[in-house]
């Protein structure tokens, strides 16, 4: 009743559902005002609905948009804790590799990004995602709508998009766009 309650509010998204498991209205008051933190904090809007399609975009490429995503290891295993990246480095299809949830996070990577993030949580990790993006000099290009020129700042990044140099399994820019499409993505026009 509580999360049906909820999401017809338009309070179920994103780090709130994550935050909202707990069971309690409070939680979920409680998620909404870290999102407004973490906004005058770190300026990234999390709410934002082009950023949560991109993000979901993402997991989608990296394999890992579903149930489980956020306690993914490369190569499919689990891991479990969130206190932490998990810092194992897996060895699968002709490569090793750290990275790690929703986003395939390399360990040291984080290194580079959790500053102030205090566990590597769902919400952590949609964080210390968008920063990278952000990093990359892309995420005035996803706020706005310019998919095709984020997606290309940013496949340096994530090995899975179209346009990564790094010679893994890549998805084209038609898988891609499609389920930034189905996430609720927007489209801008582009800039050259």
């Amino acid at each position: 009743m509580r999360v049906a309650m909820l999401a017809g509010l338009g309070l179920i998204g994103g780090a709130v559902a994550y935050r909202y498991r707990a069971g309690t209205v409070q939680a979920a008051t409680d998620a909404i005002d870290m999102v407004k933190g973490n906004l005058m904090q770190t300026g990234i809007d999390l709410e934002n609905a082009n950023l949560r399609a991109f993000l979901r975009m993402i997991r989608y490429s990296e394999g890992t948009d579903g149930a489980h995503g956020y306690r993914m290891l490369f190569g499919g295993r689990l891991f479990s804790g969130y206190a932490d990246h998990p810092r194992i480095s897996v060895r699968a299809s002709g490569y090793t590799s750290t990275a790690a949830g929703a986003y395939q996070i390399l360990s040291r990577t984080w290194d580079d990004v959790r500053d102030g993030l205090k566990d590597f949580g769902p919400a952590s990790q949609d964080e210390a995602a968008a920063r990278l993006i952000r990093r990359r000099g892309a995420l005035d290009d996803v706020y706005a709508g310019r998919f095709a020129d984020a997606v290309r700042k940013v496949a340096r990044e994530w090995a899975s998009l179209p346009g990564s140099p790094y010679g893994q399994p890549v998805r084209t820019m038609a898988q891609v766009t499609a389920a930034y499409a189905a996430a609720g993505g927007s489209f801008g026009s582009m800039t050259t």
